[in-house]
């Protein structure tokens, strides 16, 4: 029986651990904190992220990362795109197949997750994994379907075949900078729809805001070597659609709080878990105007989460742009 190991256990991660046990593998789940990982080995169970969610006998958790990795046949590293870098740093040199389960752009480098693997581990084989997935709901076997993206098609087929089931349907592309940059832009979109339904402009602004999003994410994939077509499929369109109407989204929820008028400090410091956008939206526009792309929703998005413009301001202004043909 194949084994997986699992790198991050928050609830992304412990909902690929859970599902590699549902598709008949053993699972190595694996923690930083010590403390943290004996709390869930001891109750099996997350409670701190996927709480009243019990982990099937074949997942074993541990906070070393050689154990965890010892024998596995893949590696899912379910970590923030920001920590990326460090968690390989420190992980043996030689390492099974990755498949990358973070969605965004490194701050600093500017880089997509599997770029700053390429950067770290010269010559690793890697794939990513995104699409409209909600952890709690995948853990508790609910219907779900995802993409993993590499231009290497045995290895996203030998990844698909370790992970799937019938109730986690997954689908290969070839279109990895597609797939990346939909998993990056729609959590810096969903702050920006959620904050329009927190302020109270309706679901019509919401609607045109997010077709809107979609647009600059369809232009980035294509100025950087994606293609148009990725950003209607599951880690586009898909994603950008749970992320930006969901209510667990935390990016959402996130976007809801500052429509409200709360401080994004004051958000943050209530949350367990780590909503992406924030760290993104910054480096993406950064990314895109290096690739000579203009991203008025995301760019407005940056701005008010540096409290550079209030709401009011980022919306006249994404409402004063110059109309044209769509």
């Amino acid at each position: 029986m194949p084994k997986l190991a699992v790198l991050g256990a928050g609830a992304w991660g412990t909902a690929l651990a859970i599902q590699a046990a549902a598709a008949g593998h053993a699972a190595a789940l694996w923690a930083r904190d010590p403390g943290r990982a004996a709390a869930i080995a001891a109750a099996r169970e997350n409670a701190r992220y996927l709480p009243g969610i019990a982990l099937p006998p074949g997942v074993a958790v541990t906070a070393e990362a050689a154990a965890a990795l010892d024998g596995a046949a893949a590696a899912i590293l379910a970590v923030p795109a920001q920590h990326l870098r460090a968690v390989l740093a420190g992980l043996p040199p030689t390492l099974p197949p990755l498949l990358l389960a973070a969605k965004g752009v490194e701050q600093g480098s500017l880089r997509l997750p599997l770029e700053v693997v390429a950067a770290a581990r010269p010559g690793q084989a890697a794939a990513v994994l995104s699409g409209p997935n909600f952890a709690h709901e995948v853990a508790a076997g609910l219907p779900a379907a995802a993409v993993i993206a590499s231009a290497a098609p045995a290895l996203r087929d030998r990844l698909g075949d370790l992970l799937a089931t019938p109730g986690f349907r997954l689908y290969g592309s070839d279109d990895p900078i597609g797939v990346q940059v939909g998993g990056a832009a729609k959590n810096v979109i969903a702050i920006a729809a959620g904050a329009v339904i927190g302020a109270g402009l309706g679901e019509n602004a919401r609607a045109a805001l997010v077709t809107r999003g979609l647009a600059e994410l369809s232009r980035l994939a294509v100025a950087l070597g994606g293609r148009a077509e990725t950003a209607a499929g599951l880690s586009g369109l898909g994603d950008l659609l749970l992320t930006a109407t969901g209510p667990a989204s935390r990016n959402t929820s996130l976007g809801m709080a500052l429509g409200r008028g709360r401080r994004l400090a004051e958000v943050l410091a209530e949350r367990a878990g780590v909503t992406e956008g924030v760290a993104t939206a910054p480096a993406i526009i950064a990314r895109a105007a290096a690739a000579g792309v203009e991203l008025p929703v995301c760019e407005a998005v940056a701005a008010l989460l540096a409290e550079r413009l209030t709401l009011a301001a980022a919306v006249e202004r994404l409402l004063s742009r110059p109309r044209r043909d769509e």
